[in-house]
């Protein structure tokens, strides 16, 4: 009896919930599917939050982030610039194969939208498009320097290189996904010295930042 009266008040307090707490939150979702390339796929989700998603197969476990306030609502504002993506966005120009590419957006209730395209013309999705690009760029850096940490730590200086390189032009984002990595790099000394230097270097750079004691990092310039 007392389980079925919990029962009762759970259904009653979940039925009481305002209609907004069941409603998902906004996301946008890209995917790249382009053959012969590295990596040959990859979907990325972003939600208004900031939460974000990486893969590069659709059956992987997805790499999580969180992304700011300024970089989330640079990716919805051009969103919402190309009308959510309910009008087709390809050029329909000839031009090379650069892998078909889908902008989708799932609101908080109602139809998802999407368009797919090759290439376009629509300077708002182009930006996107860059924006997409430059977070997958800064998810694969993660990818890579993941890996080297636990398998191959000849190739972790090359690794933070590319991260370095990230930061240093500006295209670092999340960047704070990035220490844990970093911190288990500069305490492993089977790492050679150059390498454990270079994250150092890397982690004071970011936890200055993150502190607020340095220009803020732009998704794009």
């Amino acid at each position: 009896m007392r389980r079925v009266l919990l029962t009762c008040c759970a259904v009653y307090v979940l039925a009481s919930m305002p209609a907004a707490l069941w409603a998902q939150t906004p996301r946008l979702v890209f995917t790249k599917e382009f053959p012969h390339s590295n990596p040959e796929y990859v979907n990325i989700s972003v939600d208004r939050t900031g939460h974000v998603e990486y893969k590069e197969a659709p059956e992987d476990k997805p790499i999580m982030a969180t992304l700011t306030a300024a970089e989330t609502g640079k990716a919805f504002t051009l969103a919402e610039q190309v009308e959510w993506f309910k009008t087709p966005i390809e050029s329909g120009l000839k031009v090379a194969n650069m892998g078909r590419k889908t902008f989708r957006y799932e609101p908080e209730s109602g139809a998802a939208s999407e368009a797919v395209f090759n290439y376009t013309t629509i300077v708002p999705a182009q930006q996107l498009l860059t924006w997409f690009e430059t977070l997958s760029s800064t998810e694969q850096a993660w990818v890579d320097l993941d890996r080297t940490v636990h398998f191959d730590h000849l190739g972790v200086n090359d690794a933070l290189a590319e991260v370095e390189g990230l930061w240093l032009r500006k295209e670092l984002m999340a960047p704070d996904q990035f220490l844990p990595l970093l911190k288990r790099v500069i305490k492993q000394e089977s790492i050679m010295h150059m390498a454990r230097d270079r994250a150092a270097r890397l982690k004071d750079e970011i936890e200055a930042f993150l502190a607020g004691d340095k220009p803020p990092v732009e998704a794009n310039r």
